[in-house]
């Protein structure tokens, strides 16, 4: 267990648990300022017969006695179709995440168990699911629409649904105030590049396009995770290989991405071993920031121009070569990066571009916390929540 004890009670706060299959990531949350009084990592579920429930009364034990929150907000990644708003959980809502846990079978599950366990241990506390796909329930047909047999998308749901969408409402808002720009009157190319790794073409603040599909395995290359492929590579594999679907989404999930490229899933290794000439490492560097690339131009493209483009996640916030590289030859776009801002040692949100930029190019922290915080305060002081 790892954390920061509470300094109270905080009716007005919102504890956040984001439950993973062997963690539960958590914080007690205050949505009007962003303060925290409580917040830490329980780790290791699963071992020693220790399961979400016996977590979540670490939570409340860490937290100290008499905790008594607003409200709970769990991140859900999946909510498919149905959930395209913050959603107060019952019974019913409930089964439904488990329904969706075909879509996302690391995902659900673990925000299940924790839901569950949330509402035994703090019964009379909202418990408020706040879905990762969400914000991307307003990208149009034509950008969700695979172009597959019309039994596959209507009978089994297969579209692009989106991901990472609680980290795209909070970094439009961010960069809408950098800009001193109202939130609907700006136009973004945003990139939350993480472990996991997406991005996402904002109008007006709102979604209308975005790189990860029916699950979050499409898109940019990612620590594990292949990003695109040819859709005929698993066939291929079973021909000439022998590899069973099971195998291929296996090794697409899982050893792919930088670690299939470098042998490495952790981009400081990447920069690191790339630094001293390492050519696996050169080769993951550049494929990885190609595929940025490629998906700033589409979406400069499908916005018709754009006021800014931002970055986000552990990789976009801190990896200031991913930065330059992945905009790198796009000034006849109006994009550039200052070298000396780029790798300034500074915190908060920024302008790393020069100034009279056509297209600002911007750093936001990621805080999807706040955003679960501030959305399922939201949600229950209105007097409920929508599940479509």
């Amino acid at each position: 267990m790892r954390g920061v004890s509470s300094t109270g009670p905080g009716t007005d706060r919102v504890l956040v648990l984001n439950c993973g299959s062997s963690s539960v990531k958590y914080a007690l949350v205050e949505p009007a300022t962003g303060e925290r009084s409580g917040g830490g990592t329980v780790e290791r579920i699963g071992a020693g017969g220790r399961d979400h429930a016996d977590a979540v009364r670490q939570v409340l034990h860490d937290l100290g006695p008499g905790i008594a929150p607003l409200a709970v907000g769990h991140r859900v990644v999946h909510g498919g179709d149905r959930f395209t708003a913050p959603t107060v959980v019952d019974d019913d809502v409930l089964r439904a995440i488990d329904d969706l846990a075909v879509l996302a079978p690391l995902h659900n599950p673990p925000a299940a168990a924790g839901i569950r366990a949330a509402r035994e241990a703090l019964p009379g506390v909202p418990q408020v699911a706040v879905f990762d796909t969400a914000f991307h329930a307003t990208i149009p047909p034509a950008a969700a629409t695979y172009a597959l047999p019309r039994e596959w998308r209507e009978r089994y749901g297969v579209r692009r649904y989106g991901f990472h969408g609680t980290s795209y409402t909070h970094l439009a808002g961010e960069a809408a105030r950098v800009l001193g720009r109202d939130r609907g009157d700006v136009d973004l190319v945003a990139l939350h590049l993480g472990n996991g790794a997406s991005a996402c073409a904002i109008r007006g603040g709102r979604s209308v396009d975005t790189s990860m599909g029916l699950t979050p395995l499409a898109g940019l290359v990612m620590g594990t995770r292949s990003g695109d492929v040819d859709p005929s590579v698993p066939g291929y594999l079973a021909r000439v290989a022998g590899l069973t679907p099971a195998q291929v989404d296996d090794a697409l999930e899982h050893a792919s991405g930088l670690a299939g490229l470098a042998g490495a899933a952790d981009m400081r290794d990447v920069l690191r071993r790339r630094a001293d000439g390492d050519t696996e490492a050169v080769l993951a560097f550049d494929t990885y920031c190609h595929r940025v690339r490629s998906y700033v131009g589409a979406y400069l493209a499908t916005l018709g121009g754009a006021d800014a483009v931002v970055f986000t996640g552990g990789v976009g916030e801190h990896a200031a070569p991913v930065r330059a590289a992945s905009l790198a030859g796009l000034d006849r776009l109006g994009v550039a990066v200052d070298p000396e801002r780029n790798t300034a040692d500074a915190a908060g949100a920024r302008v790393i571009s020069p100034d009279g930029s056509a297209v600002a190019v911007l750093v936001v922290p990621a805080d999807e916390e706040l955003e679960i915080a501030r959305q399922a305060s939201a949600v229950v002081r209105r007097g409920g929540g929508t599940d479509g």
